[in-house]
């Protein structure tokens, strides 16, 4: 499909507002390509990923419309900004991405939208490109919407069984900042979708034993989902389909409305708690607006620095079995930009160190500053089958310069070391920690865009 003027126009305007909404994300899903169909889900990641054999992955991100009638002070898209508005058709969208697909641009789709007329409008949009794509095209591959808040449940419920992960933002981290600065939404609307997505994949999970005859009561199918569903969209996919299989996610803009980092991380623990997220998203707050009621960035630049301690916090919570609490507190509520949060918690607890690596448990090796799952796990194995040296374990993925002041190995340090938290605090900060590009001030980067790959429209429909 050649890209006309007017097509070649909107995909450079709703690229461009897509691109704060942050869509970094692994697949979570695993569907091999079937016969008939075009495409297939891989879990090793989508999206500035790598997947397993080094390529990388990448999907189409786009908006379906950057028309809003909503007046979110921080947002550009907002129906006061004077801003080129486009929008684009489910017909559009659908024929987009597998043009970009059968030209290996891309591997999978990211879709989100202003809410254009109605929460009810933009969402049944959304759905009829989805829809499209697994119907008519027969596009078996990844697939990530925004799931619009106030828009009727079932037209969510009949797009997360022809999606793979769903996301609703929550925005702004309290319901203070969201009254502040987006009286038009509340934290009631937002949440729930997420219960109705978090409900409707349990429910899914149930079908499936269901059908694979496990433990499960003799009941009706009926009973399980609602039928429209199961006549209406699961029949014309395939049998195996199920209610948004790689989760849900969602986004929390950082440095707009005054939260601390306390209250940002107790959020988002309790947002994995209570609706099973894969994911919160942590997005710098850039002033796009210029409105009064929004922090200036134009010359101290969004909080990256804020964003990248908060990410380190909240894999923390996801893979190393940390609680917030243990990370932050009332007292002290905004993470140590100097270090790490591993490290500051290490260093707040000397009197856990040092850790003998031949007897810890896996629980204890995960709270060691320079141990990561994966080295943690090698270490368990080789114990199993004979003893450990300092060599080993930097074979193992143990980053020796940071773990050295809090293990022993056979009983013996590295070298000798005094536990002081002044001693091992300064020549931690020696070592130069590595920061993502743009936070040190040297080279910085953007997203890849499509249009990145293109110089002209005429070039974009040549194939």
């Amino acid at each position: 499909m050649g890209l006309s003027q007017e097509i070649f126009q909107k995909l450079e305007i709703l690229t461009d507002a897509a691109k704060y909404d942050v869509a970094c994300t692994s697949s979570g899903s695993s569907r091999r390509g079937v016969k008939g169909t075009m495409g297939s889900a891989v879990s090793a990641g989508l999206c500035h990923a790598f997947a397993a054999d080094g390529r990388c992955i990448s999907l189409l991100k786009i908006l379906q419309t950057n028309e809003c009638v909503f007046d979110c002070k921080y947002c550009c898209n907002r129906c006061s900004n004077d801003v080129p508005r486009a929008s684009f058709t489910p017909e559009e969208i659908a024929e987009l991405t597998i043009s970009f697909y059968r030209r290996n641009y891309i591997e999978g789709l990211f879709l989100s939208s202003g809410i254009k007329n109605n929460p009810d409008y933009t969402m049944e949009q959304i759905y009829r490109a989805v829809y499209l794509l697994r119907t008519k095209y027969l596009f078996n591959g990844y697939i990530h919407v925004k799931a619009i808040p106030g828009a009727d449940p079932l037209l969510i419920e009949k797009t997360g069984w022809v999606v793979d992960r769903m996301s609703v933002n929550m925005e702004l981290p309290t319901a203070e900042g969201l009254r502040r600065l987006a009286p038009q939404k509340n934290r009631k609307k937002i949440l729930t979708p997420m219960r109705q997505i978090q409900t409707g994949r349990r429910e899914s999970l149930l079908l499936q034993d269901y059908r694979n005859h496990t433990a499960l009561p003799a009941v009706h199918e009926s009973t399980l989902f609602p039928a429209v569903t199961e006549k209406q969209v699961l029949q014309e996919r395939h049998p195996e389909a199920s209610f948004v299989p790689a989760g849900q996610s969602t986004q929390m803009i950082i440095g707009a409305s005054g939260e601390s980092d306390y209250e940002i991380v107790h959020m988002a623990e309790a947002m994995y708690q209570q609706f099973d997220l894969k994911r919160v998203f942590y997005s710098a707050f850039i002033n796009t607006t210029g409105d009064d009621l929004l922090p200036d960035t134009s010359e101290s630049g969004p909080p990256l620095l804020r964003e990248h301690r908060l990410y380190q916090a909240d894999f923390l919570m996801r893979f190393y079995q940390f609680r917030a609490e243990e990370l932050i507190t009332a007292d002290q509520p905004n993470l140590d930009v100097q270090i790490d949060p591993k490290c500051n918690w290490a260093l707040n607890h000397l009197e856990f160190f040092p850790v003998e690596v031949q007897e810890a448990d896996y629980h204890t090796l995960l709270r060691i500053p320079g141990i990561g799952v994966k080295s943690a796990k090698r270490i368990l194995t080789a114990r199993r089958r004979g003893g450990l040296d300092y060599d080993s374990l930097k074979k193992f993925g143990v980053v020796l310069k940071r773990a050295m002041y809090f293990i022993t190995c056979n009983g013996k340090m590295l070298i000798p070391l005094k536990m002081n938290r002044a001693f091992i605090l300064t020549n931690l900060l020696g070592l130069g920690e590595k920061l993502p590009p743009g936070i040190t001030g040297g080279t910085t980067y953007h997203q890849m865009s499509v249009l990145d790959m293109m110089d002209t429209p005429s070039m974009a429909g040549s194939s």
